[in-house]
């Protein structure tokens, strides 16, 4: 072990599949973590996160050199034991992937090490976890349970594809787990490829566009796709898949099976689509459940952990709380692979150091999981000053109070608050805000503003104390990982007409008095607010109540599609500039549209910023 002097600092890493990220812990505690995407402004950025590693070092004020550990969240050599061993089974099919694959790995993936080090610029000691160990470490170790069991489902780490395990204080062990090929984030996926959207990013559109549909192929898909056990375990029909060894997740078979070739992406969406991305939502909740009351059986525990990109199915995990057989639910808000850099730093700090771990009994330790950049208002007011962007500075009171104004007028406005958050959602750091109450809102804000499919709902937040008042909800869902439905008193019950609708013609239904945030299914994908979490998110949606009556504010990512959320000032401005946002709140400082100078983006600026 590297001798170090004071606090003990250690760098967890995710990279080179999808998503990586960095996470810094000190003396046990996080202090950073942040996606590459963010910095680099690639989606879903699988290279080594060196500019989120170098955030997360500046944010604790130290260098490479005080490093104690870097942490791996897989093992490299077991990921590629399963990738050889299953193109030497179905050899010689799958030799094109091969042909792909097989170079990048005896290159690169097999010398991560090195690759790492030479990264960081690093001699010490670099640790490894299994991928689900990862996973159910950042499940369980921040969570407000001082035990619990742990579920785990994505697509596939070495080999496990879901595990089920038990965490108890500072101890953590994995008990059952399902292996390649039979996974449910791949069973998804395939679904998403098929409906024509991107894998491992159009999984939430799938989900989105599930409540349009009817379950009518569920029936099939458990004929034919998948042999389910009572246990929540399955075995896939590999005669209908083709990401064994091809280039695309489903075969020929499938497309026989479901009636034609999959849906060419950004071609007209139809009934079928729908269909089938309720059909699969359904077979999904049912593995999921099942999958559940197997960790309730096997461990005996009341509180239960979720991780894993599966546990990003927020319509699944809101049936697990009202339908399960668990008590209290808690999920990390990066359950994709960005969350295993936080997962393998803590398991190197518990397992490997064998430090002891504290709960504050009801609060977990994300911090709500605003762990990313912030900026000061100097920093802001340089950007500014330097583009020459008029701005005004209000009084605190009088910013929140003429923001929501704003809102209240049918306004768009670009929120950025603060620590950047860790994980897919926005929660209020980068923010884009509406009014629930406008009927028009959710199209406006598609369309006009994230330039994305109109079905895509948007979620709401909503103050803490004040979330029952509007929905069937009887626990906080700080990270926007939970749906449940709106009050009944508050639906608006559909016409003879209406209810002949179909499909999308039902979208500009309003459902609700919060028709904004009022999926099809009269359900929301919600975020509940706490001003000792998020004060100055807690209070504008406190003026926004006192103003308007309503405790709710329409709250969407900070990004236009096929790109990631906003981190910088730099970022902020060039979407508030290239869409129809109306107001941008830099805080503390306000700008409006109409003010601006005419937007040109130049090469230079490109460059100045880092936009490239």
């Amino acid at each position: 072990m590297t001798k170090v002097q004071g606090p003990i600092h250690i760098l967890g890493i995710s990279a080179f599949f999808h998503d990586s990220a960095a996470c810094l812990l000190r003396d046990g505690e996080i202090v950073a973590a942040a996606s590459e995407e963010r910095f680099t402004r690639v989606k879903g950025d699988a290279a080594f996160p060196s500019r989120a590693a170098q955030f997360c070092l500046d944010e604790a004020a130290i260098g490479v050199d005080d490093l104690a550990f870097v942490a791996f969240y897989d093992k490299p050599l077991l990921k590629f034991e399963r990738i050889l061993e299953t193109y030497l089974a179905i050899a010689p099919r799958g030799f094109r992937s091969f042909l792909m694959a097989g170079p990048l790995w005896i290159k690169e993936k097999l010398y991560q090490e090195r690759a790492i080090k030479e990264a960081l610029g690093y001699g010490g000691e670099v640790l490894y976890a299994e991928h689900h160990e990862s996973h159910a470490a950042s499940a369980f170790f921040p969570s407000p349970f001082q035990e619990a069991a742990i579920l785990t489902m994505d697509g596939v780490g070495e080999w496990a594809t879901a595990s089920i395990g038990v965490g108890r204080g500072e101890t953590l062990e994995l008990t059952h787990d399902l292996r390649w090929p039979d996974s449910l984030g791949l069973l998804y996926s395939a679904f998403t490829y098929y409906t024509g959207f991107k894998v491992n990013s159009g999984e939430y559109k799938v989900m989105g566009l599930a409540p349009y549909g009817e379950p009518k192929y569920v029936d099939l898909i458990f004929r034919e796709l998948v042999d389910l056990h009572d246990d929540g375990s399955f075995r896939l029909n590999q005669r209908y898949f083709n990401y064994l060894g091809g280039l695309t997740m489903t075969s020929g078979a499938f497309d026989t099976l479901f009636g034609g070739p999959p849906r060419a992406p950004e071609s007209q969406l139809t009934q079928k689509e729908m269909d089938l991305a309720r059909s699969v939502q359904v077979v999904c909740e049912e593995i999921m459940l099942r999958m559940a009351r197997t960790a309730h059986r096997e461990t005996g525990m009341s509180n239960l952990c979720l991780a894993g990109g599966v546990a990003l199915n927020c319509v699944g995990n809101g049936r697990l709380l009202r339908e399960g057989p668990f008590e209290n639910i808690w999920i990390q808000p990066a359950a994709g692979d960005a969350g295993g850099a936080l997962g393998v730093a803590q398991l190197a700090w518990h397992r490997h150091l064998k430090k002891p771990r504290r709960v504050a009994p009801g609060r977990d330790a994300m911090r709500g999981a605003y762990l990313g950049p912030a900026f000061a208002p100097a920093a802001i007011t340089e950007f500014l000053d330097g583009i020459s962007a008029p701005y005004h500075a209000p009084e605190r009171p009088v910013l929140l109070a003429r923001v929501a104004e704003l809102l209240d007028e049918e306004k768009i406005v670009g929120w950025f608050d603060g620590r950047m958050e860790f994980g897919p959602r926005a929660l209020g750091g980068r923010s884009i805000l509406g009014d629930p109450r406008s009927p028009r809102m959710q199209a406006d804000m598609n369309i006009k503003i994230k330039f994305r499919e109109g079905f895509r709902p948007f979620a709401p937040s909503v103050l803490c104390e004040r979330a029952k008042d509007y929905f069937e909800l009887d626990c906080e869902s700080p990270y926007m990982l939970l749906v449940a439905p709106i009050r009944e008193e508050r639906q608006i019950a559909m016409s003879d007409e209406q209810r002949r609708l179909w499909g999308i013609e039902q979208l500009n239904v309003p459902r609700s008095d919060i028709p904004a945030v009022t999926h099809v299914d009269y359900s929301a994908r919600i975020q509940t607010v706490r001003r000792d979490t998020s004060p100055n998110y807690y209070d504008l949606i406190k003026a926004f109540e006192e103003r308007t009556g309503c405790g709710v504010v329409v709250n969407t990512s900070f990004n236009v599609r096929g790109e990631p959320i906003v981190c910088t000032p730099a970022d902020a401005y060039r979407c508030f500039m290239r869409t129809n946002i109306d107001a941008l709140v830099l805080y503390p400082y306000l700008l409006f549209k109409e003010e601006q100078p005419a937007w040109q983006e130049t090469e230079e600026w490109r460059t100045k910023f880092q936009l490239d």
